[in-house]
């Protein structure tokens, strides 16, 4: 006998379970859990029993449910069981199904009414059932027999707990109907976890076994003792006909004739019996489903939609066309073209927000990163001025000059244009590094074709090459020209006479530079070398000016912390650390005098490379220069100026060099980007546009670049298949809506009786007396979460009764465990 009320539903949940399961995806509508909770030969088992429409379950007196069965449903062709710890065993006798739970549960329990947590997991498949999990667990029972521990009533709710605490699961409440409903263990459970009652199903079993004279029929009706779900009537087979043999069939027909016959249920007979709650039990499943469709179609739409360009493509694409083939190089091509403009020009579709590239980084290039190198060369001071008395004295050898030679100007001018090829040439190469970057960024969307995305890579970066190489060319012409001739007559030089000027001027000069107190960077330094009983490393937020180094506590300037002049600062590398992720130089007085507090140097340290880079050359152009070698600094500091006229001159060709070389490295830092530019960047956009889609027809192969990679192949191929799953899942989530109608949940009814005492009974009830006192049950248990959202099919496994996490229900200690003597 099969599940009939579920098979209206089973072909359109099956098409659509197997169109997702094509490519991968799983139908998450989650269906429900259903626990039947009851007392001890409540006749829990028989109702599941019902449910499957077979005979598989273990029978007897007192527990006979010793651990929880946590029974899988799965719709198949086929019927047959499996259990978890029988992996790959297939049971088709259901005789045989009943013997292993019979067998397993010894195994862990024993044979003497010992009870375990750890669940038997057996899924049964089907095509007369829905894909849905049933559990049945342990009957209450309140004292202990066998092996059982004296505290054997809590460890049983505490078992049952952990399932009917999930919002996903819906509770059948199994009462005798020949025991008293006020008191049933059951409800008060369900209402522990289910206040307002809209999962909980009141069951009434064994109809047929109440006194004479007595009846159910006003619990039933759902008027006294009322749930806002009410309660419905069943009647299983009895013990005698299970020992017969009695197939379900049967005992469904002998249970229609008794409520038809029963002269108090007659006329409900119709709301009555395992066929109307599976009935019920149906329509819930509908109203879950129902409930999760708009969600779920939302998802399925939202995958179609991403997909939908993506296909398109892939349909146009054939293999075999060779026009078709032709079309798609085309398009790669303009596609490149145009990635690359876009990350060169900074108007890329998708902007990068972690990492600078493309055009960004190329404009660092151009002006942090190639004025800080030019800032570098002019840092040294001293050997500068050494330089240009060992110039005008080799000039003037044996005689004493009066007048202060050009020659040693121009000798000192053409070493430090000289100079500068170093980092031009570097400039040129990291701009260049940045552009093959930027196409290996690029071309990875031609991944799909292996050859294209070769022969493609090889020509631009060879074109790249050429033009680095002519860009070199015309960069060192470029110095060459600034050597051929030095134009004293430049109407920013300011000449002979004026430099006597300015090196009278010094002081006034020196307050124009306060006046031009400007911020050269900003940015986050921890100060690593304080001691853990001053608390240790601490970041702050510092600026860096051309008069002094001040630090804040955060990034709002606000709370300043100190600032530190620049005068008499020098600079020291800090070897990194074994174990420290962090980059630190050290700042420190000349004069050995405390920069910060009690310090006599401060330890400074970045997060990166780059980041201790840019400090460096922020603190090279604020005039805060390196540490010299202690003999550099021995042999520099033994030439002295003995003679006041030769420290003139000096000071003379200095003012001139610096003046000239100021114009030199204005027009350096303006030249250089444009030279590289026009020369570089400018020429492979416009070879990527113009020239490349030539060379690769060049090339005389355009068939055998067009071969797709077995991956790209298969990816095509299941973009393909998804998309076709996903409409077609789409269909059927429209028959589901409109094949199916949600019944709405029953109103709220009054059932604080399951709470209070209670000393109202059925009057036709057999256990009809006097009041009954109630207690509170025992908490639930702390539990492993499970969402309302819980798979059917992922129940997680127990293996005991500890660390779980506390439920919603609040926890109450076990009374003491009694000693025995």
């Amino acid at each position: 006998m099969g599940n009939r009320g579920m098979e209206d539903l089973i072909p359109l949940v099956n098409r659509l379970q197997e169109a997702l399961s094509t490519v991968g995806q799983s139908c998450s509508l989650h269906l429900p859990q259903i626990a039947v909770v009851g007392g001890q030969s409540a006749g829990k088992s028989s109702v599941l029993e019902n449910f499957v429409g077979r005979d598989f379950l273990p029978r007897g007196s007192g527990i006979v449910t010793r651990r929880p069965l946590i029974l899988q449903l799965l719709n198949s062709s086929a019927e047959y069981g499996e259990f978890f710890h029988c992996k790959g065993r297939k049971f088709t006798d259901f005789g045989d199904i009943r013997r292993e739970i019979e067998s397993e549960t010894r195994r862990l329990t024993g044979s003497n009414k010992g009870i375990s947590p750890v669940p038997i997991t057996l899924k049964i498949y089907s095509p007369h059932v829905l894909n849905l999990t049933l559990v049945d667990l342990p009957g209450i029972t309140k004292v202990p027999v066998g092996d059982q521990p004296a505290d054997i009533e809590y460890q049983i709710r505490d078992i049952i707990m952990q399932y009917i605490c999930k919002e996903n699961c819906l509770i059948l409440a199994v009462t005798p109907a020949n025991t008293d409903l006020a008191n049933s263990d059951a409800l008060k459970l369900a209402k522990d976890v289910d206040p307002q009652g809209q999962r909980t199903i009141g069951v009434i079993t064994k109809l047929d076994l109440m006194d004479k004279g007595t009846d159910a029929k006003e619990i039933l009706e759902n008027r006294l003792l009322p749930l806002r779900r009410g309660y419905i009537g069943i009647v299983n087979r009895s013990q005698k006909d299970i020992d017969g043999n009695k197939d379900i069939m049967a005992a469904l027909e002998s249970e229609r004739d008794f409520f038809m016959s029963h002269p108090a249920y007659k006329h409900i007979a119709e709301r009555m019996g395992t066929p109307y709650l599976q009935r019920i039990l149906n329509q819930q499943l509908t109203n879950h489903i129902r409930e999760a469709l708009p969600a779920f179609r939302s998802h399925l739409q939202s995958q179609l939609l991403a997909l939908n360009r993506k296909a398109e493509e892939y349909r146009k694409f054939s293999p075999d066309d060779a026009s078709r083939r032709t079309k798609t190089l085309l398009q790669l091509v303009q596609r490149l073209a145009v990635d690359f403009e876009k990350l060169i020009e900074g108007s890329g579709d998708k902007v990068d927000t972690v990492t600078l590239s493309g055009g960004a980084r190329i404009n660092q290039i151009f002006h942090e990163r190639f004025p800080n190198e030019l800032v570098k060369i002019e840092s040294d001071e001293r050997k500068l001025r050494q330089e240009i008395n060992y110039a005008i004295r080799n000039i003037h050898g044996v005689r004493t000059g009066l007048f202060t030679p050009d020659m040693a100007f121009e000798a000192i001018v053409k070493k430090q244009i000289t100079s500068l090829k170093g980092p031009c040439i570097k400039f040129i190469d990291m701009v260049s590094q940045e552009l093959i970057t930027t196409v290996y960024q690029c071309i990875s969307k031609l991944s799909a074709f292996p050859q294209l995305r070769e022969e493609t890579e090889r020509i631009i970066i060879t074109e790249i090459r050429e033009q680095e190489n002519k860009c070199r060319d015309q960069v060192l012409l470029l110095i060459d020209i600034q050597l051929a001739y030095i134009n004293t007559k430049h109407e920013d030089f300011i000449g002979f006479t004026n430099s006597q000027q300015v090196n009278s001027q010094s002081n006034m000069n020196s307050s124009v530079q306060i006046a031009r107190n400007q911020v050269i960077q900003k940015g986050w330094l921890t100060i690593s070398n304080i001691g853990i009983m001053k608390g240790g490393a601490k970041e702050f937020w510092f600026i860096l000016s051309t008069e002094s180094l001040s630090w804040y506590k955060d990034g709002e300037e606000k709370e300043k912390k100190y600032m530190l002049p620049l005068d008499n600062l020098k600079l020291r590398d800090v070897e990194k650390g074994f174990m420290s992720s962090k980059f630190v130089f050290a700042i420190f007085n000349t004069e050995l005098r405390n920069v910060y507090k009690d310090y006599k140097c401060l330890e400074l340290a970045c997060n990166s490379q780059e980041e201790l880079d840019s400090w460096k050359a922020s603190l090279l152009r604020a005039g805060v220069y390196p540490e010299r070698d202690a003999a550099e600094e021995q042999e520099n500091g033994a030439q002295t100026f003995t003679d006041p006229q030769l420290e003139r001159q000096v000071e003379t060709i200095r003012n001139l060099v610096d003046s000239y070389m100021s114009i030199i490295y204005k027009t350096v830092r303006d030249l250089m980007p444009k030279t590289i530019m026009h020369l570089m960047i400018n020429s492979v956009k416009e070879f990527i546009s113009s020239e490349l889609l030539a060379q690769l027809y060049a090339l005389g192969e355009c068939s055998a670049l067009m071969d797709e990679s077995p991956e790209q192949k298969q990816h095509r191929e299941e973009v393909l298949r998804k998309h076709s799953a996903l409409k077609e899942a789409l269909t059927v989530i429209g028959e589901i809506s409109t094949s199916t109608f949600t019944t709405p949940l029953p109103p709220p009814v009054d059932s604080s009786w399951i709470q209070h005492q209670s000393s109202t009974h059925p009057k036709n009830s057999a256990t009809a007396g006097r009041p009954v006192i109630r207690g509170h049950a025992p908490p639930a248990p702390s539990v492993n979460p499970s969402g309302p959202n819980s798979s059917s099919d992922g129940l997680q496994q127990l293996t005991g009764q500890h660390n779980r996490v506390t439920t919603s229900v609040p926890r109450r200690q076990p009374p003491a465990i009694p000693g025995v003597k």
